[in-house]
């Protein structure tokens, strides 16, 4: 399974009402799988929009002992200045670009497509979308951080989404990634794409988690990028 994309089982994927003219890609956090993402989202659904959630593959994980689990990426550290698995980055990032072409060839342009994740799902999300070709609809980033920050804006430069719309959103009781990570990727993301579209909500008492009215920010979002086409 180490790194194999070709092993990792199907997404889980919540289909729309009626016909799909839309998709969310959602990727979930580290030790997880894309079923209890997708069931929250189920909560929030719009008829005509179709959400995918993929699972990451297994592989040792370097901050929590190696021990092997779901994970997009290694993760080394958590403090801002730890190293960064580059490598592991951009292979993950090229997966879910697959992933969008996939969708591409199922009849949903890509800038009728929404990429979005939670905490280790969420800073991949933000990464692929801003090194993309691929013009995307939005982006939703919840309780997470940018990887390879310094890489940016370089790594933008051929980007098709320097007017992306971001919804992130934060805790303020995270313990796991702290608030101030979540600004200082806000500060960044408005020195690479236009800082008008950048919205970062935050979340009194919410630890490294979702909240009810976080799905609602999250659904309102989706309602307003991906309308209902005749």
């Amino acid at each position: 399974m180490c790194g194999n994309n070709m092993s990792a089982p199907l997404p889980a994927i919540v289909p729309a009402a009626r016909k799909a003219t839309a998709a969310v890609i959602f990727l979930h956090g580290l030790g997880d799988t894309g079923h209890s993402w997708a069931e929250a989202l189920a909560g929030i659904k719009t008829p005509h929009v179709k959400y995918i959630c993929p699972h990451a593959p297994i592989m040792p994980v370097t901050l929590n002992m190696n021990m092997a689990m779901p994970s997009w990426f290694d993760i080394i550290g958590l403090s801002p200045d730890a190293e960064e698995d580059e490598s592991g980055i951009k292979r993950a990032a090229e997966n879910i670009q697959s992933l969008i072409d996939q969708e591409v060839k199922n009849g949903i342009p890509s800038h009728r497509i929404i990429l979005g994740g939670f905490s280790q799902g969420g800073a991949l999300s933000l990464y692929t979308a801003l090194t993309t070709h691929q013009k995307l609809a939005g982006v939703v980033a919840l309780s997470c951080w940018l990887p390879l920050r310094s890489s940016f804006p370089q790594a933008a430069a051929n980007s098709s989404n320097k007017d992306i719309a971001i919804q992130q959103c934060h805790g303020e009781a995270d313990p796991l990634v702290p608030l101030v990570f979540g600004r200082l990727t806000e500060e960044k993301l408005k020195s690479i794409v236009n800082p008008a579209n950048v919205n970062f909500k935050r979340y009194p008492r919410m630890p490294h988690s979702s909240c009810p009215q976080e799905m609602m920010d999250i659904k309102q979002f989706i309602e307003k990028q991906l309308p209902p086409i005749n």
